[in-house]
């Protein structure tokens, strides 16, 4: 096992990461080991059995490293130490040890666009500014109360907080408590890289990197994402990191596009594996606001972006394939079906992303058709949805409204405890939870699904399995189907003598339709209903996918 995960000699179709399926982990909320309430890389140890059991291939663990939690992790004080609450260093060496027994590669979380302001390295900056750490960050020389320009955090308020003891303002594109890492100074990129280099020692199997698209930042002329340099920062932390070991290594690229999608994945791997891109993501909003302006999901524009991406990385990049992740929605509440149809559409959408060419990503209780919650303010964790409410009270939106909002897209949606079984805290924990459990745990958990032929579970590990199996998933080649059907989508994946072809009804009501292609002949992979050999119709939500060898 050992030498098949260290092998650094893949290439093309080859890597491990393009059959691979990528299991998403938020530590806090995935399983308790010692009772606190929180969730514990212990926790993640002892559910390695049903993670195996699952298929998946690797698990991305998002932050874990120490940290004040200001952003649930996001705000890093220290890359080569384990935060108190998910439990210490020997801890994660453990979860790497034992992951790789259950054939699973641990995926580390990094945050190189910025630090902790409790990080020494802020800690030494703020002292002076000739302090040798002080050009670790972005300053900026001003006046107290007029800031060096009008950038807004995304957290919001401006991006600039004033020092009065050095007379300047340094930049945070986050919270206050996340100032921003100078990635044009030279010392503070080999400290990042001598930190990934003794990561990548201890046995890690590859990395995901936060908001990557904007280390390369020029906040005078406002650029934040895919800056100038922003390529050739990423070349040399491959070159210097990652290309050393058999990674995969995936960024957070918000603003990439198809083009800018070539060069972070091109095969060559001089920059990395592939990036999480959201344009299909950013569709139910209302145009140039933000996502808390929610628009019904435009199906034909979804349709044309997932062809878009399909077609254009093929043979020149590699999709990462999600609905789901800690700062989303859950999928099935979103544009699925959460009632009636919750199963169903469940796995539909499971069917219809798993047969696309990419690495697909499961977010933690995706697999059992876990939903959203309605819970009132005071129920909320996540600083994002905390400051969004005050934000918009103070701009006279009404708290339904407002509340609305929240209820549809908060972060919280996605990190409310794992549902395990229908027990005390659903087995999550035996102490009071951090955030407070999904109401719906007794009917949705994963004790009841996991031996259940008709479970969501069953279907994404079916889904899992066949990817393994039929080289048509890695290699074959997409076109859509039906492209004018306002309530299917369809698409062939053609690899050689292998088709593979994919139905899904996106919407609650029975459709007809009529394809070019014969079914006859092909062998049913994978379906949502029990009985699916009708052919010409479509009962709501339901999604079947062929196989022609």
């Amino acid at each position: 096992m050992k030498d098949e995960m260290k092998d650094t000699n893949q290439t093309g179709s080859d890597r491990w990461w393009k059959r691979a399926v990528i299991y998403q982990i938020y530590p806090r909320s995935f399983a308790d080991s010692n009772g606190d309430g929180i969730g514990d890389l212990q926790g993640i140890i002892a559910k390695l059995d049903y993670l195996e059991e699952l298929g998946i291939d690797a698990i991305w663990l998002s932050p874990v490293c120490r940290s004040p939690q200001d952003d649930n992790g996001y705000d890093i004080s220290d890359y080569q130490d384990i935060d108190p609450m998910f439990g210490t260093l020997d801890d994660m060496e453990a979860l790497i040890r034992e992951a790789e027994r259950h054939h699973i590669r641990i995926i580390m979380d990094l945050v190189l666009n910025h630090s902790s302001d409790e990080h020494r390295w802020f800690q030494e900056a703020k002292k002076s500014r000739e302090n040798p750490y002080h050009d670790y960050y972005v300053w900026r020389d001003g006046v107290e109360g007029e800031y060096p320009n009008d950038m807004r955090a995304a957290f919001g308020g401006s991006a600039w907080e004033w020092v009065p003891a050095l007379q300047q303002y340094y930049f945070h594109q986050f919270s206050v408590k996340q100032p921003d890492l100078n990635w044009e100074n030279p010392k503070l990129r080999q400290e990042i890289y001598d930190m990934i280099n003794w990561w990548i020692e201890k046995g890690v199997g590859g990395f995901r990197l936060d908001v990557i698209d904007q280390i390369a930042k020029e906040p005078d002329k406002k650029i934040t994402n895919n800056g100038p340099r922003l390529h050739e920062y990423l070349r040399e932390l491959s070159r210097e990191t990652f290309q050393k070991a058999d990674l995969v290594t995936v960024g957070e690229a918000w603003g990439a596009t198809t083009e800018l999608a070539k060069l972070y994945s091109n095969p060559d791997n001089s920059e990395l594996s592939m990036v999480f891109q959201f344009e299909h993501i950013c569709l139910d909003q209302i145009e140039g606001k933000e996502k808390w302006d929610l628009a019904p999901l435009p199906f034909m524009k979804l349709k044309e972006v997932f062809e878009r991406w399909q077609t254009q990385l093929c043979q020149k990049g590699w999709n990462s394939l999600f609905w789901n992740n800690h700062d989303l929605p859950r999928i099935v509440s979103r544009w699925g079906n959460d009632g009636q149809y919750r199963v169903e559409s469940a796995k539909m959408l499971a069917i219809l992303l798993h047969g696309l060419q990419g690495t697909p990503y499961i977010y933690q209780g995706e697999e059992l058709g876990m939903t959203n919650v309605q819970y009132e303010i005071e129920d909320y964790r996540d600083i994002e949805t905390l400051n969004l409410y005050q934000e918009r009270l103070e701009k006279g939106y009404s708290r339904e409204e407002i509340m609305r909002s929240i209820h549809a897209k908060s972060r919280d949606n996605a990190r409310t405890p794992m549902q395990w079984n229908d027990g005390e805290n659903a087995g999550f924990t035996k102490g009071t939870p951090w955030l407070r459990i999904n109401p719906n745990y007794r009917e949705i958990h994963a004790e009841s699904q996991m031996n259940d032929e008709d479970s969501v579970f069953s279907c994404y590990k079916k889904l899992v399995r066949l990817r393994k199996e039929y080289d048509v998933f890695v290699d074959g080649d997409f076109r859509l189907l039906l492209a004018d059907d306002e309530n299917i989508f369809a698409y062939t994946r053609t690899n050689g003598d292998q088709t593979l072809l994919v139905l899904c009804n996106f919407y609650d009501t029975t459709v007809s339709y009529s394809l070019d292609e014969d079914v006859s002949g092909m062998e049913l992979l994978v379906s949502n209903y029990r009985d699916a050999d009708e052919t010409g119709t479509l009962r709501p939500y339901e999604a079947r996918m062929y196989l022609k060898k």
